[in-house]
């Protein structure tokens, strides 16, 4: 079993800048890939950016492209958004997802979500 915990969501201003966490623990010999999604409201969720653990190779949202940095910390099991130049529509309960294997099939696991409120 693989557990997913995030920290670092909040209330922060448009153009504000915030780092979100996401540290896993349980079964999680090495993930194929770790990211983040995030569900705006009254949306469905959307993914946001996701790195591969071997090589580091990182994808993100067009929507995010330039503004936000994903990044991950072997030793402690650990992936990272970094978010720059947040903006309303950037407002969302954040989940981050562990993909253990690049099979199309595998199913992710899943964090409770963090919310990032962004405000005018």
């Amino acid at each position: 079993q693989v557990q997913l915990v995030e920290s670092g969501g909040g209330l922060v201003q448009a153009g504000g800048s915030l780092r979100l966490s996401c540290a896993a623990s349980g079964r999680t010999l090495r993930p194929y890939a770790m990211g983040w999604s995030r569900q705006l409201p009254g949306k469905e969720r959307e993914f946001v950016a996701r790195i591969t653990w071997t090589l580091g190779s990182t994808y993100y949202a067009d929507s995010v492209k330039g503004r936000f940095t994903i990044s991950r910390d072997d030793a402690k099991n650990t992936v990272y958004l970094q978010m720059n130049s947040l903006k309303p529509e950037d407002t969302a309960v954040y989940y981050c997802f562990l993909k253990p294997a690049p099979a199309p099939g595998t199913a992710n696991y899943w964090g409770q979500g963090t919310q990032v409120t962004v405000s005018s």
